[in-house]
């Protein structure tokens, strides 16, 4: 697995929008970036869980302070809040992160949709969907999506369960599920932006010790170290290949271990991800 330099070749003086980036991954992303010049905008659920990312790139020599935007990606309203409130600011957007994530929710999001799934993969969507104007006009960007080789374990998606309560015991299914969506997600915008200048990718950023498990049964836990965990610093290896070193001609491709690898059957299924495409839009109107 390459390990991203300390240079600031690349990313300084460009902006960059990070979801749920309090802890975990997302907190070595932001704080990695900063290091080398980005200006980083974190969204994310609370302020006060944010503040520590915060603190930390405002305590870095010569970077600029970080920003924060109020999202809850479990509902469309702040979502839209949310690029309205990125818009205003009257900045580019470089690069998008869409890397906050939820493992083992129950229940449904306020707009009605299964809570891993709404999260993971439609507030992503709509957030993308919303924020497209202000990419476009930045010149050439970057949108990197984190999935999962979960997504493995989901060989078709469920249309009807999609709009249900979360029914599996653990979650992994509707985690898998969720993950599945990231990738035909990101490739599918990769062939809606070509000729544009924008570059998309998804990945794996390896089974990671984070927060995002925190809804997983605690009796299921020990099942995931049995796997290894990699720590944040390593999981965000490959989010950060993506951002700063992974070439323009492999837009839409998954990666892992800072490689494009190929992703599972339904991950490479040009039909189901232009079905996922149409109805994300309908379902997000």
């Amino acid at each position: 697995m390459d390990s991203i330099e300390a240079d600031r070749s690349g990313v300084e003086g460009r902006f960059v929008l990070i979801t749920g980036a309090n802890v975990g991954i997302g907190q070595v992303t932001a704080v990695e970036l900063a290091k080398k010049g980005a200006q980083v905008v974190i969204a994310g659920r609370s302020i006060q869980r944010t503040q520590p990312t915060l603190d930390l790139i405002s305590a870095l020599p010569g970077a600029k302070p970080a920003l924060f935007l109020p999202l809850d990606l479990a509902s469309f309203e702040s979502v839209r809040a949310c690029a309205r409130a990125y818009s205003a600011l009257g900045i580019p957007l470089n690069i998008l992160v869409n890397n906050a994530g939820v493992a083992g929710a129950r229940g449904l999001t306020h707009d009605g949709f299964e809570m891993t799934f709404g999260v993971n993969h439609l507030g992503h969507f709509l957030l993308t969907q919303s924020l497209l104007p202000v990419i476009r006009n930045s010149g050439n960007a970057r949108i990197v999506t984190v999935a999962s080789r979960a997504h493995r374990f989901a060989p078709r998606l469920d249309w009807d369960a999609l709009e249900m309560p979360t029914r599996s015991l653990t979650g992994i299914r509707e985690y898998a599920v969720s993950k599945l969506a990231n990738i035909l997600f990101s490739a599918e915008l990769a062939r809606q932006l070509h000729g544009t200048g924008i570059a998309t990718y998804s990945l794996h950023p390896g089974v990671v010790d984070t927060e995002i498990w925190r809804a997983f049964p605690n009796w299921a836990r020990p099942l995931l170290r049995l796997r290894g965990m990699r720590t944040p610093q390593e999981g965000a290896q490959t989010t950060l290949h993506c951002v700063l070193k992974a070439p323009p001609g492999e837009t839409g491709l998954y990666y892992a271990d800072c490689h494009p690898v190929i992703p599972a059957p339904a991950g490479q299924n040009k039909e189901l991800a232009q079905q996922l495409w149409e109805r994300s839009l309908n379902w997000t109107r």
